[in-house]
């Protein structure tokens, strides 16, 4: 599915990139393909990858913490790295939050080398439940998230 996503992503990019409008990427609305249904949105083919310009109406989901405290939570209680100090990684979170607000999804999308550490990640992220949600001219939709995470000697950066 991450590679569908992504690939979906990169050619809603390239189609309005080709456009002959001039404001083409403030008229750009990636919309993510989805197989099956996710429970918990509030439309199951309307699930929006916000990418904020300026003047396009896209805004993104606020997160109940900030990109620092969610590092910091990620550092203090995923355990595998504290077994593996000099660990070194990268990977991506996918978090689906609803048009409510509400985080409805949470799955690794580009996972680490270590299933154990992917599932701690999921659990950290997992506990951010109430967002503010994302808009599109002013309407709250459901968006996709993506947290890009990379790990150096045992330590977590976003």
């Amino acid at each position: 599915m991450k590679k569908l996503f992504i690939t979906s992503i990169i050619l809603i990019i390239l189609s309005s990139c080709s456009s002959t409008k001039s404001n083409s990427l403030n008229n750009m609305i990636a919309v993510m393909q989805v197989k099956d249904n996710i429970p918990g949105v509030c439309n199951n083919s309307k699930i929006i990858a916000i990418i904020s310009l300026p003047g396009n109406g896209q805004v993104k989901a606020i997160a109940p913490l900030t990109d620092e405290e969610i590092e910091k939570k990620l550092n203090s209680e995923v355990t595998f790295l504290k077994t593996y100090p000099d660990y070194n990684d990268k990977g991506m979170v996918n978090l689906i939050v609803n048009c409510e607000g509400e985080m409805v999804s949470c799955k690794i999308d580009n996972k680490t080398k270590s299933p154990e550490l992917d599932k701690e990640i999921v659990k950290v992220f997992s506990i951010l439940k109430t967002w503010e949600p994302g808009t599109l001219n002013g309407n709250p939709v459901d968006t996709s998230i993506l947290y890009s995470f990379t790990i150096k000697n045992g330590k977590i950066f976003l």
